[in-house]
């Protein structure tokens, strides 16, 4: 049989009776003949506390030594996890990501993957050794420094190995049954989605739904490695991430088209920043922007008002991560003399409430009924941006979610059946 990849991440890992357990499902799948490897994240909390201690020494931690801490917490899991298994009478080797041969660029906190060597892997495989690797970490190909990938990275390692190894399966446990229509915290009678495309989850992904790491999706997409998203907690299907979500033969009752809407996702972890009194001539903007660039700084909505008849000036809103909006304030300060715009305004008080799906692009009344539904529950809209399968929003941080629940309601997402389960955790 082929190789299987497995992720587990901290909630099924958060102490020893939770590392047995993970270590049985692995021995389990050993058992069936398959070969596995497995990627895992720090225990339970771990990685926030380690980000603490960090701060309550440091208010500003070079970014090379913060990244040698935090890489400490999935050395602990890999470790303990291989231990658990020896005790259950198989062998297990556990390696780094640079042990494992994942390769990536030198931005430290927020690395990308750009290569995966995995001969130590094959190596132990064909010894018959079960494998495990420290999740959400690498190596840099230039300085030959530790490097992190960012939070949720232990996706993105486990589905760029599952990639180089022409895994059959990339598993993804967490503490959730599946992906659903919403965030079951939120929304407890969300519904568990079978299968859902590539697509639709890099857009579900991206809007803050925390059950798969952005990159990870990107990747699995490239590559086409399905990746089957299901909870360590239980022993039920899961959700496939697939290029095509429909199934191969439709049962009795099935419909030909694809849903409407996969899910509505929610994201509270973002900024607005808005460039007031930009003059309105060619390249201001891109000055803006380069500068932003330069910082390293990913923009997600941006917004840019018509000028003013009367002063030619105009206004440039963006959001951007939460964690980078001082970094951009800081960034934008230094051009304020060469773009020659007013001032800057910073508001962390925001959420991001996206509806996604692929059926939305052949389907009149959408948006009419986003709209309605927010105006509905009394939710202000600050911002908006699209994309074929995608309609989000900025509002008011403690409208978020009112507005979740209320758009979930009126695309008729709500299940019948019980509520969702949510094992333990925060969803990753």
């Amino acid at each position: 049989m082929g190789i299987v990849v497995q992720k587990y991440g901290g909630s099924s890992l958060a102490d020893a009776d939770a590392i047995k357990r993970v270590a049985r499902r692995i021995v389990d799948i050993k058992k069936a003949g398959h070969d596995v490897v497995v990627a895992v994240s720090a225990m339970g909390d771990t990685t926030d506390d380690l980000l603490d201690l960090a701060n309550g020494v440091s208010p500003l931690p070079p970014a090379r030594e913060m990244d040698m801490l935090l890489t400490a917490g999935e050395r602990i899991s890999m470790a303990l996890v291989a231990m658990a298994i020896s005790d259950l009478g198989y062998t297990a080797r556990s390696f780094t990501g640079s042990q494992a041969g994942v390769i990536t660029d030198s931005v430290h906190g927020k690395a990308k993957i750009i290569d995966v060597t995995p001969g130590r892997i094959t190596q132990a495989i064909g010894e018959g050794h079960i494998v495990i690797v420290a999740g959400f970490q690498g190596v840099s190909a230039d300085t030959k420094e530790i490097t992190t990938l960012g939070r949720g990275g232990t996706d993105t390692t486990a589905v760029a190995l599952a990639a180089a190894l022409e895994a059959d399966v990339c598993e993804i446990y967490t503490d959730v049954d599946g992906v659903f229509t919403a965030d079951p915290r939120i929304v407890p009678s969300a519904r568990k989605l079978d299968r859902v495309s590539y697509e639709e989850m890099l857009e579900l992904a991206a809007c803050g739904a925390k059950i798969l790491h952005l990159r990870s999706v990107e990747y699995g997409r490239r590559y086409g490695v399905p990746i089957h998203v299901r909870s360590s907690f239980s022993q039920l299907e899961g959700t496939w991430v697939v290029n095509d979500p429909k199934p191969s033969a439709p049962s009795q009752g099935d419909t030909m088209e694809q849903p409407i809407i996969a899910g509505v996702a929610h994201d509270r972890s973002e900024a607005k920043i808005t460039v007031v009194g930009v003059p309105d001539k060619v390249g201001e903007a891109a000055r803006i922007f380069e500068a932003l660039a330069d910082a390293q700084i990913n923009l997600d909505m941006i917004v840019q008002n018509v000028s003013a008849a009367a002063t030619s000036l105009t206004d440039i809103s963006f959001t951007l991560p939460r964690t980078d909006g001082q970094t951009a304030m800081t960034a934008l300060a230094r051009i304020q003399a060469e773009v020659g715009y007013d001032k800057l305004l910073y508001d962390d008080k925001i959420g991001k409430v996206s509806l996604i799906g692929a059926g939305m692009r052949s389907h009149p009344g959408i948006t009419s009924k986003f709209f309605g539904a927010l105006a509905s529950a009394g939710v202000n809209i600050g911002m908006i941006s699209t994309s074929e399968i995608r309609i989000s929003v900025i509002v008011d941080e403690n409208a978020v979610d009112d507005a979740v629940r209320a758009t979930h309601t009126a695309f008729e997402l709500d299940a019948d059946e019980v509520e969702a389960v949510v094992y333990g955790g925060t969803g990753r």
